[in-house]
């Protein structure tokens, strides 16, 4: 057990070290904002599908097409556990910081954070199923999570909501793509199947500059300092994993499926709340703070959640 601690730690601190790259790289001004804006978009809509069609790129089996089903519901179990649970919570804060408070609990990092990870800790067998959440995550955040966020007054979710960005995005349209060529057994031509790989390799190192990136704009020292933020990063980091992990013991899934989701549940809050609290005129600070903080005390929770699940 402490062999696979020490070996998850090390790959955490590895990500940890790329991210302190991107930090170092905001603090020397050597990224402005308009050009992490470009890396951003460059990850979110170039490499995540990539990821996932590269990941999609196995011979196909009545065995491989039942996982993927087991994974789309295993997170969509996650989801209506999460989205009751957190119904009650935060209720002593102000309005604009309750609602980002629990977009924050709902919704984790697992795109940024989730997939190197995954790959450092199970390998990349394990992306296909992560590719799985992926997808169910892009479809949740663009329905309930900004009816979530635009909720009661402060922001329009019936502008800014849309089936066409719920249905149509880079994690559903990598997605439809893979699970095509993965359907006919269609093997992309090596040339291209190599670029889809080589750019699929990009983001660990590009999404952790980024997340570092992020990161520096933060007052990191004063962040334990605030109580509030202690609730979300105990329910984002333990909580909500160790519940679902708790559900779906019983059902005895296949190891990788279980760790896979684990552990991408278990990533710290995705970096999209700040710009979607930004959007709505909700409390952009404390979502910034979020992020950050969470991100930090993965490095402790995370080496841990990914040990008890292999075991």
């Amino acid at each position: 057990m402490l062999n696979n601690f020490m070996t998850v730690a090390g790959q955490v601190i590895t990500l940890f070290i790329l991210m302190g790259v991107g930090f170092a790289l905001r603090k020397l001004k050597r990224l402005p904002d308009e050009v992490l804006k470009t890396l951003s978009f460059l990850v979110l809509n170039i490499v995540a599908p990539c990821i996932i069609v590269n990941s999609m790129q196995i011979e196909r089996t009545a065995e491989r097409l039942g996982e993927m089903g087991v994974t789309a519901l295993v997170s969509l179990v996650y989801f209506a556990m999460a989205f009751v649970i957190t119904i009650p919570m935060f209720r002593k804060y102000p309005h604009n910081t309750r609602i980002v408070m629990r977009f924050g609990t709902l919704h984790s990092n697992l795109g940024f954070m989730g997939f190197p990870l995954i790959a450092a800790a199970l390998g990349q067998d394990a992306l296909r199923h992560a590719a799985i959440v992926l997808v169910v995550f892009s479809i949740i955040l663009w329905t309930s999570g900004i009816t979530i966020m635009g909720s009661d007054g402060g922001g329009d979710s019936k502008k800014t909501f849309s089936w066409k960005l719920a249905l149509v995005n880079p994690g559903t349209v990598g997605f439809a793509i893979g699970i095509v060529l993965f359907g006919l057994n269609i093997k992309l031509p090596w040339p291209i199947g190599n670029a889809v790989a080589h750019v699929a390799d990009v983001n660990t190192p590009l999404a952790m500059i980024v997340i570092g990136a992020q990161m520096a704009d933060a007052e990191i020292f004063s962040l334990f300092r605030d109580k509030s933020l202690y609730t979300v990063s105990l329910m984002r980091l333990i909580v909500l994993p160790a519940l679902l992990a708790l559900v779906l013991l019983p059902f005895n899934l296949p190891p990788l499926i279980f760790a896979t989701c684990v552990i991408l549940f278990g990533t710290p809050v995705a970096g999209i709340t700040s710009m979607m609290s930004q959007r709505f005129n909700r409390d952009t600070p404390t979502a910034a703070r979020l992020v950050t903080m969470t991100t930090l005390l993965s490095v402790i929770t995370l080496p841990v959640l990914a040990t008890l699940v292999k075991l």
